[in-house]
């Protein structure tokens, strides 16, 4: 399996635009019954999958009742993150159960993080701005 998606460009207020590595990945509602899309930021720098919090409700997740509550600390301080140990994703026909971390805020992106996620793949971030997985 190859998959490649191009980098979407975005406006920087530093850089002026910048290339960010998206990927189009599925989550599975248990609440809707289907497949829910999704783009992703690819995050070689996230150890696990990373999501804003609203996307819990649209998924089935009760972030009380089925999270595991801490704090994470990075670049931008600190955060605290209901984890989730396992929710079906799906990578074009590639699926897995995975764990993700939900944030309290609802404006940070999706991060695909390498846990059971990016490191089952060869990912290529090429000069052509395409970021493309294969399956090791």
């Amino acid at each position: 399996m190859i998959v490649k998606f191009p980098f979407r460009v975005e406006k920087s207020l530093i850089l002026g635009k910048i290339h960010r590595p998206v990927a189009q990945v599925f989550f599975w509602s248990t609440s809707e019954n289907r497949w829910t899309e999704t783009w992703m930021i690819v995050d070689t720098g996230a150890d696990y999958t990373l999501l804003p919090r609203f996307m819990a409700n649209n998924l089935g997740v009760n972030l009380e009742k089925d999270c595991k509550v801490f704090n994470t600390y990075g670049v931008g301080g600190g955060e605290k993150v209901y984890f989730f140990p396992k929710i079906k994703v799906k990578l074009n026909d590639w699926e897995q159960m995975i764990p993700v971390g939900f944030l309290e805020r609802n404006e940070v992106p999706p991060l695909m993080g390498r846990h059971l996620f990016l490191e089952t793949f060869e990912t290529l971030f090429s000069s052509d701005h395409t970021v493309s997985f294969s399956k090791k």
